[in-house]
């Protein structure tokens, strides 16, 4: 942490000693600039639309229109429909117990998504793992069965399809083949004996902050299927689908060009504008409900997803962008806010169609770096005229 602080101020050092004054640009001279900075060759045709936070009126755009993959900017999406469907202070329970009758066990959940899927993962994090919880279940029916492990039923309620899959692969690899019964939350409850092992979740609120912060795509798909459920859309991609959509339209926003195949951004078939992400954010700016998905933001050079960004290539940036990106195999994407002396623009950029490979995906995330910091820098008052040249 000291470390990394050490780097920010002196990023920021660099920022003031040696960017030249009239590197920051005005809003009049920003078309012509960005205009010349999105033709490199690298950026191959890029989407892209920056709006003035306060007014929303369009100060340059690109493509704005056009259907681009987003990456994980869909998580952006994920993060509304969470705040607006969810309550932030809920806790996700999980509770394990033998049950009322001989050779049963019943899982209570309540479709926990904070639970890792891995063992290791999860202790690093100080999260609870779901080998962890299938291990103790194990034992437990061991010591009341005398060892033996047959002829035993799994009364389960509350988890998701794919924690089912993998505590039956769990259980069966070291030869537990249970009977798997799914039943609904009361019956759970009322076929509950003695506790053997069970979790309780932090916050929403903190598994949004690092959803959003750290990208993590199964928290993302996740959180959007309680929030299609909880907006009375299905517990599933269609609902979720639905429920983006739903959003969008009470926002004034037209979502017909919107494909939301997942809500991570893993899928390479969701597609997006640069428009409807810059009016999305527009929108939730200085809404008092999504206030705690502006704070989840990465920081460029302090946190996150962001945090070894601008550092060298637009020290001028670092601690001036909020943002989330978005990393596919020939997609590079990033969008948020950018404080601009005095004032704040929204950003979208969309470069669906660079060159595959890591490479390229590091060249092109540094060139959009460079072209925020165009226009982040909130301590010079200098301006670029529209006759000056850019490099």
């Amino acid at each position: 942490m000291r470390q990394r602080i050490i780097a920010i101020l002196l990023a920021l050092i660099t920022a003031v000693g040696v960017v030249p004054a009239r590197a920051v640009l005005s809003v009049e001279s920003i078309p012509a600039a960005f205009d010349q900075l999105l033709r490199a060759p690298l950026l191959a045709n890029p989407a892209m639309i920056l709006i003035d936070g306060t007014t929303g009126e369009t100060v340059y755009e690109r493509n704005s229109f056009s259907q681009r993959k987003p990456a994980s900017l869909m998580k952006i999406l994920s993060g509304v429909a969470v705040l607006k469907h969810l309550d932030p202070g809920s806790i996700f329970t999980t509770q394990i117990s033998l049950g009322v009758k001989e050779k049963n066990l019943v899982i209570q959940g309540s479709y926990d998504p904070w639970i890792s899927l891995s063992h290791s993962v999860a202790r690093k994090m100080k999260r609870e793992s779901l080998p962890y919880l299938a291990f103790n279940s194990m034992s437990a029916l061991k010591k009341v069965n005398g060892g033996s492990l047959k002829k035993i039923t799994v009364m389960y309620s509350g988890l998701y399809s794919q924690d089912v899959a993998n505590l039956k692969s769990f259980w069966a690899r070291r030869g537990f083949k249970p009977t798997m019964k799914a039943v609904s939350s009361e019956v759970a409850s009322r076929n509950s004996a003695s506790y053997v092992v069970g979790d309780s979740s932090p916050p929403l609120s903190y598994i949004l902050d690092y959803m959003v912060k750290w990208s993590d795509n199964q928290l993302a798909d996740r959180l959007a299927r309680l929030s299609a459920r909880a907006a009375g859309n299905s517990f599933n991609q269609t609902g979720v689908a639905l429920t983006f959509s739903e959003i969008l339209t009470n926002f004034d926003i037209d979502p017909t060009k919107l494909v939301a195949a997942d809500a991570s951004g893993l899928s390479k078939e969701n597609r997006i504008t640069a428009q409807i992400m810059g009016q999305l954010l527009f929108k939730v700016r200085n809404d008092a409900i999504f206030k705690r998905f502006y704070e989840s933001l990465p920081i460029g050079g302090v946190s996150g997803t962001l945090q070894s960004r601008f550092l060298t290539t637009a020290p001028s940036a670092v601690g001036l962008v909020r943002a989330k990106t978005g990393t596919l195999n020939g997609t590079v994407t990033l969008a948020g806010y950018v404080e601009s002396k005095d004032r704040e623009y929204i950003f979208v950029t969309l470069a669906d169609e660079i060159s595959r490979g890591n490479k390229s995906a590091s060249k092109v995330r540094d060139a959009i770096d460079r072209i925020l910091g165009r226009i982040a820098a909130p301590n010079i008052p200098a301006e670029i005229s529209e006759a000056d040249s850019i490099p």
